[in-house]
């Protein structure tokens, strides 16, 4: 990342001078050595955003700092940093107007898909993806791709020679499976693929009759652009499927994920109005029953997991390290891929946070799970740990747990090699 170190130095020692804090009381608030601040402070390093956000809240300038840093990079597949596809924006912009000429609680609003005879080959279909989703909590993603697409492929097949009746409820459960292996292809790190498995998520759930699904398709665009580092395509993706008249659980999913966006934006006011209108949404969605619902199945309080994240990216890592462990704590010890990712989250927090030995004791247990899974974007919260870990390469514990934290490094890496994705039909 090319940063103006002599620029952004010059302004946070004057942010600093300001303040009237001494260089060392603020490396001690940060958590960073002396030598390396003043090295920032004099443009011979280059400073992260991270870094840039908790000086921002130690010194209480929020955005004076952040804004002297450039963009993302531009990603080098034209692909990754393109807007939705043209049919997922039709898509999703012909199922908003089924839902305005619908009445609240209307057949275009909820969906409802009749069952015929084939009812018990829907349920069988569903009771399959739950069986995908539990194996893949605890398998590398390039081990149920194939089979995710095959089934997906069986069912739209199953479809075209179904009556009228058990046809939309196959192509439901096979919409279902599209947007999972679009899940799992991003988490082997192909950003490409995991838009081509959406958008056929979407057209397949457009043509089932459910008109909520293509609003999803724009949360899961907007989690690819937070994973890029993009916040205001994050936040107007989001913001995009946060439509009153959609269901209250893709509403939910979907100012949660805008909460990341204005957290990696530092706007610390919209990220926590975002969680909140969150939590109530998540509420409502679930004293509701749906045998298929979209988005994250196995986090038990994924309101409060993602509020210790956007406290983390506001630059507030001890305060993020304790909504975190909360979260973590109520996490099944079968959800091996949540309790890598999360766990691997919370370590950082702690590590920013100044708390070494409790950070590494964390992220010895989120290891096992890491390695587990090989998941290219838990990858990416590995490379930060382990960069964060670096400024201590003295400390036993770093050093001691440095051999697995490399091996789990190398295996997110090796996700994204793996052989060609299946592509949609």
């Amino acid at each position: 990342m090319h940063v103006p170190p002599k620029r952004f130095g010059a302004e946070l020692r004057r942010a600093r001078h300001e303040r009237g804090m001494t260089l060392t009381r603020l490396a001690s608030a940060v958590h960073y050595s002396k030598s390396q601040l003043s090295k920032i402070e004099n443009g011979h390093q280059r400073p992260t955003a991270h870094l840039a956000r908790r000086c921002e809240v130690e010194l209480d300038c929020p955005g004076r700092l952040t804004a002297l840093l450039p963009g993302p990079r531009t990603p080098t597949s034209p692909a990754a940093a393109g807007p939705p596809s043209r049919r997922l924006v039709l898509t999703a912009g012909a199922a908003t107007v089924l839902l305005a000429n619908s009445a609240p609680g209307g057949a275009a609003a909820s969906a409802p898909v009749e069952q015929t005879g084939d009812g018990s080959l829907v349920d069988s279909a569903r009771a399959l993806l739950t069986h995908f989703r539990r194996m893949a909590q605890s398998s590398p993603p390039p081990t149920v791709l194939v089979p995710l697409a095959e089934q997906t492929r069986a069912l739209v097949a199953l479809a075209a020679d179904s009556g009228s009746g058990s046809r939309n409820g196959l192509l439901l459960v096979a919409a279902r499976f599209a947007e999972f292996t679009g899940w799992m292809a991003q988490e082997s790190g192909h950003d490409e693929a995991a838009r081509r498995w959406t958008d056929h998520a979407v057209r397949l759930a457009f043509d089932g009759g459910d008109h909520q699904l293509g609003h999803y398709g724009l949360v899961r665009r907007a989690l690819m652009a937070y994973y890029r580092g993009h916040a205001h395509e994050t936040v107007a993706l989001s913001a995009a499927a946060g439509d009153h008249r959609l269901a209250p659980r893709i509403r939910g999913l979907a100012a949660q994920q805008e909460a990341e966006g204005h957290a990696l934006a530092g706007d610390h006011g919209a990220s926590l109005r975002a969680l909140d209108r969150a939590r109530g949404l998540l509420a409502a969605a679930g004293r509701e029953e749906d045998p298929a619902p979209v988005g994250p199945t196995h986090l038990p309080d994924p309101v409060t997991m993602f509020t210790g994240w956007c406290l983390y990216d506001l630059g507030r890592p001890a305060a993020a390290a304790e909504h975190l462990d909360a979260a973590c704590a109520a996490l099944p010890p079968q959800a091996h891929r949540n309790l890598a990712r999360y766990g691997v989250r919370r370590a950082l927090a702690h590590a920013s946070a100044g708390e070494v030995d409790h950070a590494c004791a964390v992220a010895r247990t989120a290891l096992t799970s890491a390695s587990a899974v090989g998941s290219y974007t838990i990858g990416l919260d590995l490379r930060r740990l382990a960069g964060v870990l670096g400024r201590h390469r003295g400390h036993s514990g770093v050093r001691a747990l440095a051999p697995d934290l490399t091996a789990a490094l190398t295996l997110s890496a090796a996700a994204r090699t793996a052989p060609p994705l299946p592509k949609p039909a």
